[in-house]
């Protein structure tokens, strides 16, 4: 049980990386607040981790919207504050920058930078207050990379992978990690938010073709513990993940 007595907040929960992370932190012992816009998924999980014993708490609402976040920060703050957050929630409708899908830069703009900081802002100064906390942000290989159709969202991962490293450095004389995993193609529903029809099919047949090998959602939920797990005086500061068999 090496969460034991630690509280985590997993945005994102309603499905994939967020929903295998929050199972494996509650498989660890910690009380767990799941966040996504999905209500009815997050009570599905929250009934599953409570029947294996899991301290369970849901708040569902929406990264982008500042206001709803700062509401589930007064909550988070009333059950005592968090010791893990998990910075997981995000979206990816890719197209060409020609085709000018406008509201679609918006949307991965508000969901996964600003998102981001939302959640970071909801926890940072109570983890700083305490002296201990750790933040792991999941971002992506396209932190590192980008691809054409994927400008704007690699745009938005480069902009997590800034902030992560900031707020690295930043947090250090609070005693606070910060962890910026990035992983590869992974298993999950994220290529289903492409708009774009004949992206979303280039991207599915490339993820799910006869020589796709992806990562699954437990294997970034691993490499999250691991993370986590390290000693206080080690900062994972970040994490790389690819599948074997994925070129770039």
């Amino acid at each position: 049980m090496k969460f034991k007595g630690k509280r985590a907040w997993v945005t994102g929960a309603s499905s994939g990386i967020g929903q295998a992370v929050a199972r494996a932190l509650a498989g660890e012992g910690a009380e767990i607040v799941l966040s996504a816009r999905r209500e009815d998924r997050l009570q599905s999980l929250a009934e599953e981790l409570k029947n294996q014993g899991a301290q369970v708490h849901i708040e569902a609402a929406d990264v982008s919207d500042r206001a709803a976040m700062e509401t589930v920060a007064e909550r988070l703050a009333a059950l005592g504050g968090i010791d893990i957050l998990i910075n997981n929630a995000g979206t990816m409708p890719i197209s060409p920058i020609i085709n000018g899908r406008v509201d679609e830069w918006d949307q991965m703009i508000d969901v996964n930078i600003k998102g981001v900081l939302y959640a970071i802002n909801a926890v940072y100064s109570g983890m700083a207050e305490r002296k201990a906390g750790h933040i792991v942000n999941v971002s992506s290989i396209a932190a590192r990379t980008t691809y054409p159709s994927a400008g704007v969202y690699a745009g938005t991962k480069h902009a997590v992978r800034a902030i992560s490293e900031t707020l690295r450095k930043e947090a250090i004389r609070f005693g606070v990690r910060v962890t910026d995993i990035q992983p590869g193609s992974v298993d999950t529903e994220l290529p289903d938010s492409i708009g774009h029809e004949k992206i979303r099919g280039i991207v599915k047949s490339n993820m799910y073709g006869e020589d796709a090998a992806m990562l699954k959602a437990d294997d970034i939920a691993n490499a999250v513990i691991y993370a986590l797990e390290q000693p206080e005086h080690v900062d994972v500061g970040e994490l790389l993940i690819w599948p074997t068999r994925q070129e770039s």
